[in-house]
């Protein structure tokens, strides 16, 4: 079972911004996100303005001067996520803008060919494009040594801009390539965090500005749908939601509705099914960045591609419906290779590493975090014919641990909580055994260190009178949420339950209602097993741990999203 804890926030901050007229509960959620009177506003009112100069990158400059020198034959590399897709787009606009018609998209399959260069990725692109004369990678490329080296012998230039973590051999990728920008291996900590399409963003700004002062370019803004689609890319590829990210991120949400490429906004009209009147995390991170992945796991991610430079709206619907039916196919998929991963949890094993030989490779990620949430007190590894995708809980290290198991893997890659990965033919076992003892180490580091996966954080306790609509609109005031900044999660103790029902399909959800505490209700997504056991224990308090939502349904009211409950005679 899972152990609650409540965050410590420092004394000292809560108080200055008590003293700035925020409430008790507000001010602790603003000091736990490291806020004080001092940084609390620009924390609030994310804006443009503070947007870090491209050139504070290191490598942006010379990346400028190879782009602007070599504008002919241009071949944008680029990836089939949701990040890559965004971050191609990014790169294509700006270049066709600045030179129209000098550069070409190419976007690796990802069943076979894979993740960034490989020698089957790299032969097609030189095919399809006999003429290329340089090669501007973007969300790839940071492992790409081998490939550099080939390109540069038949004379092609290349510029490369990711943001994974960076190999041994970085230093020789630095003296190979024409121009290298990767956060990860150098940048101010305000740009650390920049996802592929951030970054992609950056020196599309920085190609512009010299564009237009070097008279190369003289037309309209185009950066408005740029920065849209670098600020879906930033949500969906959970990235951190703090400094520059959170500028972004708020900017994209914000312009959305005016700014966004045409292909987005008719993919978001076909998700959301309905008009919001103003757009928020969930919006990018559950209905639109999932939506352009799907197209990359189950097909090609040109569909995508083309569906974020589609400008007429026509055309856009028919491509957001192929990809929407992709999406569904995807959740089909899914479902089977769940029901099948189930079967092979093994209870208190330091890792969960599951192998699905008929499985979809392309579908093997988000598998392995549904799993993960199943089981969340250790990494998670789904192999799907022989490639796999592993995630893993906060305070562990999923890049340290395929390396760990490097000699069995042909390739990985990835960030500190999530990665991919390939296991070398008859290498299953070995592989099995050297990831479930990295993971076993790290956790040992952890429970050291006083850490537990297990446990579950919360911001601060409260009380049924205190749970209203001002309350829950002053905390949104701290959206944009995400990875780095939370939503806040609340603890109500000691109440009783009133009413529980099953609710959607299969009543896989629970609907919750309390006795004196006047919230219409509280839901409890795919909890549904758990039905019968609250109802057999209806006369005893629980505890609950709780997000704040208000809802647009009929009359604008509370309602509260369960993360966790507790029978109190089980706590």
């Amino acid at each position: 079972m899972s152990v609650w804890r409540q965050k410590e926030a420092d004394a000292g901050r809560v108080a200055s911004l008590k003293a700035l007229g925020h409430a008790d509960i507000v001010a602790r959620v603003l000091a736990l996100r490291g806020q004080d009177a001092q940084s609390v506003d620009e924390f609030l009112k994310p804006s443009l303005k503070n947007l870090a100069s491209p050139e504070d990158l290191p490598g942006v400059k010379e990346a400028v001067e190879q782009i602007l020198a070599n504008l002919d034959g241009v071949v944008v590399f680029g990836d089939y996520d949701c990040d890559g897709v965004s971050a191609t787009a990014i790169m294509l606009s700006v270049l066709n803008a600045i030179r129209p018609g000098c550069a070409e998209a190419f976007i690796p399959e990802r069943l076979t060919e894979g993740y960034g260069m490989s020698d089957q990725a790299v032969a097609r692109m030189l095919k399809e494009h006999p003429g290329v004369k340089l090669v501007v990678t973007v969300d790839n490329g940071i492992g790409a040594l081998k490939y550099v080296r080939q390109l540069k012998a038949r004379g092609v230039k290349v510029v490369i801009t990711d943001h994974h973590l960076a190999g041994e051999d970085v230093a020789e990728l630095q003296a190979e390539a024409d121009a290298l920008v990767n956060p990860k291996v150098a940048a101010p900590e305000s740009l650390r965090d920049l996802c592929g399409a951030g970054v992609a963003f950056m020196l599309a700004k920085a190609l512009t500005d010299r564009a237009r002062r070097d008279g190369l370019y003289a037309g309209p803004a185009i950066g408005g749908p740029l920065l849209v689609m670098a600020g879906l890319a930033t949500v969906t590829d959970i990235m951190p939601l703090t400094g520059q990210n959170r500028i972004l991120v708020a900017e994209a949400l914000k312009r959305f509705r005016t700014l966004a490429p045409t292909g987005l906004k008719e993919l978001h009209r076909r998700a959301a099914r309905t008009t919001p009147l103003t757009l928020d995390c969930k919006d990018f991170g559950f209905l639109i960045g999932p939506r352009i992945n799907a197209a990359g796991r189950m097909g090609s991610g040109t569909a995508a591609l083309k569906l974020l430079l589609e400008r007429d709206r026509e055309a856009a619907a028919t491509i957001a419906y192929e990809v929407q039916c992709l999406n569904d196919r995807r959740k089909t998929v899914e479902a089977q290779m769940l029901a099948e991963a189930s079967g092979q949890i093994v209870a208190g094993a330091p890792a969960q590493i599951i192998d699905l030989p008929g499985g979809h490779q392309g579908v093997a990620g988000i598998v392995a975090s549904k799993v993960m949430e199943m089981r969340p007190d250790g990494p998670v590894a789904v192999i799907a014919g022989g490639h796999g995708s592993c995630r893993a809980p906060e305070g562990f290290n999923v890049h340290d641990l395929l390396a760990e198991a490097g000699d069995t893997l042909t390739s990985f890659g990835g960030h500190a909580q999530a990665g991919g990965f390939a296991v070398k033919a008859g290498r299953m076992d070995d592989f099995r055994r050297l990831f479930a003892e990295a993971a076993g180490a790290q956790a040992a580091r952890l429970t050291a260190a006083g850490r537990s996966p297990e446990t579950v954080w919360y911001d601060a306790e409260i009380e049924g009178k205190e749970l209203t609509l001002e309350l829950a609109a002053a905390l949104n005031e701290l959206e944009p949420f995400g990875e780095g900044n939370e939503e806040p999660v609340f603890r109500l103790r000691n109440v009783y339950l009133s009413n529980v029902r099953p609710v959607g399909r299969e009543g896989r959800h629970l609907a919750l209602e309390f006795k004196d505490v006047n919230i219409p209700r509280a839901m409890w997504w795919n909890r549904g097993g758990r039905l019968e056991e609250l109802r057999a224990h209806s006369s005893q308090t629980v505890d609950v741990l709780f997000r704040m939502e208000i809802s647009e349904y009929g009359q604008r009211h509370l309602e509260l999203r369960v993360v966790e409950l507790a029978i109190n005679s089980s706590l």
